[in-house]
């Protein structure tokens, strides 16, 4: 038996999951601390997609919609205490 090449196509396939989840990453972290209304549920977009279509880089995905998440959380709790849906820190 014979190793099967992998296609272009598959190839090409995974490499964009795997970007996928490396934007997931980034958009999450930077969800965490502007735009959260934004970037994280585009955080969990892309980290749920690249899951979906078999990253290797499973822990940057998951680590990328946890920050999502925990961005919106950040925002609906700030909200909350502020009493408006938009936030800032007072220094």
């Amino acid at each position: 038996m014979t190793a099967q090449k992998p296609t272009a196509r598959k190839v090409s396939a995974r490499r964009d999951a795997d970007l996928m989840a490396v934007w997931s990453f980034l958009t999450g972290l930077v969800g965490l601390l502007v735009f959260n209304v934004v970037l994280g549920p585009c955080a969990l977009v892309l980290g749920g997609t690249a899951l979906a279509r078999g990253t290797a880089r499973r822990f940057r995905a998951v680590l990328g919609m946890a920050l999502g998440a925990a961005g919106l959380l950040v925002f609906v709790v700030l909200s909350v205490v502020q009493g408006t849906p938009s936030w800032f820190m007072e220094g």
